[in-house]
């Protein structure tokens, strides 16, 4: 198993890069978050990796930091999720996001993710729950990797925490038009919706 590579970074276009380790040029598929924080070609970076290996072929995906890659071996566990759907969910959301979703089962959020539909978004809540609860990985600030949680998010985390079961909040944001909004926004609007 290749754990980890250290080299040049010779090539890129998304999602596919190229890293030259003491001759040898690696070919390694990463997800959008990992790719858009690469330097120019020339630069040496490190990346943690995973080798999947299969009948028709073997691919290495690379991730900047551990807990990307903890995540995505773990959702390869989950019925139905391949090595695709996991890179799509990695380049759509930040592992606190990933872990918010599920733990306020939040599918909206997740279904905006390209070829993840109600169904498998349902089966990854209930499937990830356990396997978070496991490692006793939970969203929290210290768990944020990069990019901050994104606003629907955040506003989530404050209608839960004024007393809105989840499943009320999920009700009232999909009512609403999120897209451009900051937290502070989404959360005004669903109070507003909430009193009507």
């Amino acid at each position: 198993m290749i754990g980890s590579l250290r080299g040049r970074l010779t090539y890129k276009q998304a999602p596919l890069l190229v890293l030259e380790c003491g001759g040898v040029g690696y070919e390694i598929e990463t997800p959008l978050t990992t790719f858009l924080e690469l330097p120019s070609l020339g630069t040496e970076i490190f990346l943690h990796t995973h080798l999947l290996v299969r009948e028709d072929a073997q691919t290495l995906y690379g991730f900047s930091t551990e807990t990307e890659k903890h995540l995505f071996r773990t959702l390869l566990k989950v019925s139905g999720v391949g090595a695709r759907m996991g890179l799509a969910i990695l380049s759509g959301m930040s592992v606190a996001d990933f872990h918010r979703c599920v733990q306020y089962e939040d599918t909206a959020m997740l279904v905006r993710i390209p070829g993840v539909g109600k169904k498998t978004a349902e089966r990854l809540i209930v499937e990830m729950r356990d396997r978070i609860e496991q490692t006793g990985s939970k969203p929290s600030a210290a768990a944020k990797i990069g990019a901050p949680a994104d606003p629907r998010s955040e506003a989530v985390d404050a209608l839960v925490s004024l007393g809105y079961k989840l499943p009320e909040v999920t009700k009232l944001l999909a009512r609403l038009d999120l897209d451009g909004q900051s937290a502070a926004d989404i959360i005004r609007q669903a109070l507003r919706q909430a009193v009507h």
